[in-house]
C-alpha cells in the first residue's frame, strides 16, 4: 500500500519538514522548520492522485517481484556449473518454469 509519505517524495523530492496525521493522512504541517524552504505545498488532489499512480506503477511489477523471488531461492551458478558439466538444461527449465508460472502481463 503506497503511503502518502512517498506521494510527497515522488512529488516534491526536497520536500521541507512536514507533519502528517497519523488519524487522517493528510498533512496537517508544512515547511515547519525554523528555516522555511519556500517550498509550496502539494494539494489532497495533487497527492491522491499520486498515490493512486505509485500503486498501479507498484501492482503492475508484481510479476516481478514475484519473479525474482522465486530467481533468489535457486543456486543459479551451481545449476549453470552442473549443467555445463553434465550437458543438461536444468537451469534453464527452472528458469522457464519461473516465466511460464509467473508471465509479464
Amino acid at each position: 500500500m503506497i503511503t502518502i509519505t512517498e506521494a510527497i517524495q515522488s512529488l516534491v523530492p526536497n520536500a521541507p519538514a512536514h507533519y502528517i496525521s497519523t488519524t487522517t493522512d493528510e498533512i496537517v504541517g508544512w515547511d515547519v522548520a525554523e528555516v522555511k524552504t519556500g517550498i509550496p505545498q502539494p494539494t489532497q488532489a495533487e497527492l491522491d492522485a499520486e498515490v493512486i499512480r505509485l500503486q498501479a506503477v507498484y501492482d503492475s511489477q508484481l510479476y516481478a517481484r514475484t519473479r525474482k523471488a522465486k530467481y533468489d531461492l535457486l543456486n543459479q551458478d551451481e545449476m549453470r556449473y552442473d549443467d555445463t558439466k553434465n550437458s543438461t538444461t536444468t537451469w534453464v527449465d527452472a528458469i522457464d518454469a519461473i516465466k511460464v508460472a509467473h508471465p509479464k502481463p
